[in-house]
């Protein structure tokens, strides 16, 4: 076996371009179908983390632009949602409507407790934001019904924000009192910042809404629903609900940009395609890469056979057995592709590696909050070692033809040959 290694080491030697080609080959197929999985898993992975972070079955409505006239009013007038909206909403639509809220934003308040401050944003929700957002409660609770119905001074913060307001011991600031501007607010939560969304401060949107002076205006409208199983049925009821909605603010029933509704359902749908079409292109580049290897790897051998002929006939003239000449080219496939195939795993590891350092820790910023765009943007380590073991294999396969051709040369033949 060391003899036949010999000589597989020393023909590299001989032909250090073709080899180098060869292994170029390889180690390119290796490396793209490993970055490209790598790239393709950090948008699924983004993808299902957003997926995962709201609740599917929540609609957020959003006030817009008229686009046409209605009722002698003219377009390009903006709809702002009204306390009114949420009274329709809950109901008319109860059938299907569950919980609804509101969401009005409050910037560059502060925030203080004793000599520390911040500056944030204030929200005021209703009791269904934290579970249509998924929020993780550290300690105390979030906005209830009563506060809404109350109008109680709360407040529910990030533990970030309480440990810059209350430093060692952030949950010693539950049940206090810090001034929001000129207001006593209890803290009676405190929620897990989520790292990739903006780090807002919560209270109930009526106490908000009073006490900045907002008037009727209700923000945005977020409620959960039920009894609509599919994409037909929540179409069929985003029309008749922004029919209502809109015939409220005199515009017109069809009028598609009055107001904007984001459905979770519908958008989950849309992204649960999304990430087949992803995966089902991965693979597909993925495969006719890996085949651009092989099919390297045979060409190769075969020009190996062609330029080694003579050889093979000398060889099979002084009594060698087919079955060495067969193991030698065998050998020497399994050696190149092996070699040049783990070097081309071991940079593309390197490669999403430093996607996940760059990329993976980036985002953009929606106003509401940041985005990611990928998310571990790694392939684990069992697809790298299968994808090396199946081009290895493969190139040994594509290896076969050549060999099994030089192995049955007659050694009168293979003399003759130029």
């Amino acid at each position: 076996m060391r003899e036949i290694f010999n000589e597989v080491w020393s023909s590299a030697q001989r032909n250090k371009l073709r080899t180098l080609l060869t292994g170029f080959a390889v180690s390119w197929g290796i490396f793209m179908i490993i970055t490209l999985l790598g790239a393709g898993n950090g948008l699924i992975n983004a993808e299902l983390q957003q997926m995962n972070r709201r609740l599917t079955n929540s609609m957020i409505v959003f006030g817009g632009t008229t686009s046409k006239p209605f009722n002698g009013l003219k377009e390009g007038r903006y709809i702002r949602l009204k306390n009114s909206d949420l009274n329709i909403t809950a109901s008319e639509f109860k059938e299907n409507v569950d919980e609804v809220g509101a969401m009005l934003y409050t910037s560059n308040i502060t925030v203080a407790y004793g000599k520390n401050y911040i500056t944030t944003w204030v929200a005021g929700v209703g009791a269904n934001h934290f579970k249509i957002n998924k929020m993780e409660l550290l300690c105390g609770r979030f906005i209830n019904n009563i506060d809404v119905a109350e109008q109680r001074k709360v407040l529910v913060i990030s533990n970030k924000q309480a440990e810059d307001l209350c430093p060692g011991n952030y949950q010693n600031l539950l049940g206090k009192w810090v001034k929001v501007n000129a207001f006593a607010f209890r803290v009676v939560g405190i929620f897990k910042d989520d790292e990739n969304g903006r780090a807002d401060a919560f209270s109930s949107y009526s106490t908000i809404q009073t006490i900045f002076n907002f008037g009727d205006d209700a923000g945005r409208v977020e409620f959960t629903f039920h009894g609509l199983p599919d994409e037909e049925a929540n179409e069929e009821f985003e029309g008749r609900y922004r029919a209502r909605i809109n015939v409220n603010h005199q515009a017109a029933p069809d009028d598609q940009s009055a107001i904007w509704i984001s459905n979770r359902f519908t958008q989950s749908l849309t992204m649960e395609e999304g990430v087949g079409y992803i995966r089902t292109f991965l693979w597909v580049v993925g495969l006719f890469t890996l085949l651009s290897g092989i099919v390297g790897v045979g060409n190769i051998m075969l020009i190996t056979v062609k330029e080694r002929t003579r050889e093979f006939g000398i060889r099979k003239a002084l009594g060698a057995k087919p079955w060495s000449i067969l193991k030698l080219i065998i050998i020497e496939s399994v050696a190149i592709t092996a070699i040049f195939g783990y070097m081309g795993m071991f940079f593309g590891v390197l490669a999403n590696e430093y996607m996940d350092r760059t990329l993976g820790r980036s985002g953009f910023d929606l106003g509401w909050g940041e985005e990611s765009i990928f998310v571990d943007p790694t392939v684990g380590l069992d697809v790298c070692i299968e994808a090396t073991v199946v081009i290895i294999i493969a190139g040994t396969i594509a290896g076969l033809i050549p060999a099994f051709k030089a192995a049955r040369i007659r050694p009168i033949v293979a003399l003759n040959s130029n």
